[in-house]
């Protein structure tokens, strides 16, 4: 940086600190008369009392010239005449490959107290997604360890995939076995709202140690204010964008974007947005999209993203999930009926699709997939009348092609949570299922 840089910076920095003062509490919404700001600024609440302390907010809205704040962490300790400072700076976080193996939360801090490593870069978490134009088609596939999914669901470097599945179908164990399998250079997970016991669960037991050691974990519990499970997902995003630019393959894994949503509509509520579609506010439906296309390509390197999707009551078309299968590149479905037989992944290949895989596989590949979706098909319209002795041998060709297949398509999906399966295993394991008949 040369000396006419150095003066300029000095004559353009703002040297006045901008002040305001808190006048009411309304349930998660601190309003304050000032300080001077603009949406989506950080500002810091002087605490009094006996514990000194400065919470830190952001500026969500504004009603009737005062300022409308929504803080990250508990309004406890916060009276009338609070000092509001304000920042003039969105929320940023440091990011760099000093990292990698770390369990952050939402605001960048490691979640074991120890200090943040030096040589990191600050950058803000909200960002533009890439242009369209700039965008590279998706041409090459990329390995996820899994067997029914690298055969059947090819999943390409880029693909934007959502896992649709009720709770306790066996979404955390499938995260856990492609960040453990997955050929990308770089894991970064979100886990937004979930239970604070199943974080170390998750992170010990379904990602393990050698998956850690590739992975960035950010962690936004159920029980934090509604603000931080928003910028647990906006950070994750950021840091995988961060290490994209850099050339790398990233794998983005999002659980789950339906708690997001719910943490927006708490503050779209508390500022006063009217509730629409089962209670949801626009601002929902208006985040999600700029959220989603931030990953994917872009001309240095390949966002991965997989995100989970909570579906009540295992209904498909509730409002978040019909709009986030909208946004993506492909849906994965996991089905309570499978989990019960105690086939896992609970994927049901019928109602999942990839909707680049066409553009990335072999013709042979292909074909084959198709061949085992037909069988399938063929078997489970079919499986009432085969279970009650119904159908008698010989009344179809194709029925019987079918029932012969089953038992080996049902082996073929199975696939132990230890187990590991190359991308070149799977197709392979795929092309002599269906020459054996």
């Amino acid at each position: 940086m040369n000396w006419q840089t150095i003066f300029h910076e000095i004559e353009t920095v703002d040297s006045y600190k901008r002040f305001g003062k808190v006048t009411r509490v309304i349930g998660l919404m601190i309003e304050s008369k000032g300080p001077e700001s603009s949406i989506g600024d950080v500002c810091y609440i002087h605490v009094g009392g006996k514990r000194k302390q400065r919470i830190v907010a952001e500026v969500v809205g504004f009603r009737d010239e005062n300022v409308l704040l929504m803080p990250f962490s508990t309004v406890h300790d916060i009276s009338p005449g609070c000092m509001v400072e304000a920042t003039g700076k969105p929320l940023q976080v440091k990011v760099g490959v000093e990292l990698i193996g770390k369990v952050l939360d939402s605001l960048g801090n490691p979640l074991d107290q120890s200090k943040l490593p030096k040589g990191l870069t600050a950058i803000s978490i909200e960002q533009s997604p890439p242009n369209p134009l700039a965008r590279p088609p998706i041409h090459e596939p990329i390995e996820v360890g899994v067997r029914m999914i690298d055969s059947l669901l090819t999943v390409g470097k880029g693909q934007r995939v959502g896992i649709f599945a009720g709770s306790g179908v066996g979404k955390s164990t499938l995260m856990g076995m492609i960040a453990r399998n997955t050929n990308a250079d770089l894991n970064v997970i979100a886990l937004i709202g979930e239970r604070g016991r199943e974080v170390r669960e998750f992170i010990e037991r379904d990602l393990g140690s050698e998956g850690l050691k590739r992975s960035i974990v950010v962690v936004a519990t159920s029980d934090q204010p509604a603000l931080m499970r928003i910028k647990g997902a906006y950070t994750a995003t950021a840091i995988a964008e961060y290490f994209r630019d850099k050339g790398m393959n990233v794998m983005l894994m999002m659980d789950s974007v339906t708690r997001v949503a719910m943490a927006q509509r708490e503050v779209g509520l508390a500022v006063g947005e009217p509730p629409t579609t089962k209670g949801y506010t626009p601002s929902v439906f208006a985040i999600l999209p700029k959220l989603l296309e931030r990953t994917g390509t872009n001309e240095h390197g390949t966002i991965t993203a997989f995100y989970t999707v909570l579906v009540d009551g295992d209904d498909m078309n509730e409002p978040i999930a019909d709009t986030v299968r909208g946004i993506l590149d492909g849906h994965f479905v996991l089905e309570r009926a499978l989990a019960n037989k105690g086939q896992y992944p609970a994927i049901n290949v019928l109602k999942s699709v990839s909707r680049v895989m066409n553009h990335i596989v072999t013709k042979e590949h292909r074909l084959a997939a198709e061949k085992l979706r037909e069988l399938l098909s063929t078997y489970m319209n079919s499986e009432d009348l085969i279970n009650i002795g119904a159908y008698k041998r010989g009344s179809s060709r194709e029925i019987d092609e079918a029932i012969r297949y089953y038992p080996k398509i049902i082996s073929f999906l199975k696939q132990d949570i230890h187990e590991k399966f190359s991308k070149e295993e799977s197709i392979e394991a795929l092309l002599e299922l269906i020459n054996s008949g």
